[in-house]
């Protein structure tokens, strides 16, 4: 039990400083294009990291995960609502595992 509350007190301070540092070094605006860029881009990123792998073991095969995927980023890219991506990909899945089951 000892652990887990310190796995979970080095958690919280490791999120705070994360947050903290930043605001007590950095005190002007970022004008560098790369930079602001860089920074505007880091929470898709970590979005994308972390719901890739869950993507992939959502289904029965990885395959058809993978499938699923594809048409969600082909059909989101072409300017589709969330919901239709949501379910070409869903039913792109069901048709894939038909297939392979």
């Amino acid at each position: 039990m000892n652990n887990v509350i310190f796995y979970i007190l080095v958690m919280a301070v490791v999120t705070y400083l994360i947050r903290v540092l930043p605001l007590t070094f950095i005190r002007k605006e970022i004008k560098n294009v790369y930079i602001r860029s860089f920074l505007f881009y880091i929470p898709y990123v970590t979005l994308a990291v972390m719901i890739f792998p869950a993507i992939l073991e959502a289904t029965a095969s990885p395959w058809s995960a993978l499938v699923g995927f594809i048409v969600a980023i082909i059909f989101a890219y072409r300017g589709a609502s969330l919901v239709s991506v949501a379910l070409l990909s869903c039913f792109s899945v069901f048709v894939v595992e038909l297939f392979l089951y």
